[in-house]
């Protein structure tokens, strides 16, 4: 099963804290909301991912399925390791 993508809207900003939760996601403030993007591999890993959201006491907005994300550049193009400022 190819993996999908998506982008999870949850109300207000995340503390710290709950940032933490969400290990090589991405997240940003859009405020008055917090965008959560992932790729997960199958149903399974989207519950979970909604269980995470959950038991952290966040309230979802939407779940959206979106685009696949564009490959990265390797880390020699000048961009540096990690997540790219755009996504």
């Amino acid at each position: 099963m190819p993996t999908r993508r998506y982008e999870i809207r949850i109300a207000g900003r995340l503390s710290a804290r709950a940032r933490d939760a969400f290990v090589d996601m991405d997240v940003h403030a859009v405020p008055p909301e917090t965008l959560i993007a992932d790729t997960v591999a199958d149903d399974e890993a989207l519950y979970r991912l909604l269980a995470l959201i959950q038991s952290l006491g966040l309230s979802i907005v939407s779940v959206e399925q979106v685009a696949p994300e564009a490959p990265r550049p390797f880390p020699d193009a000048g961009l540096g390791s990690g997540r790219s400022a755009a996504g």
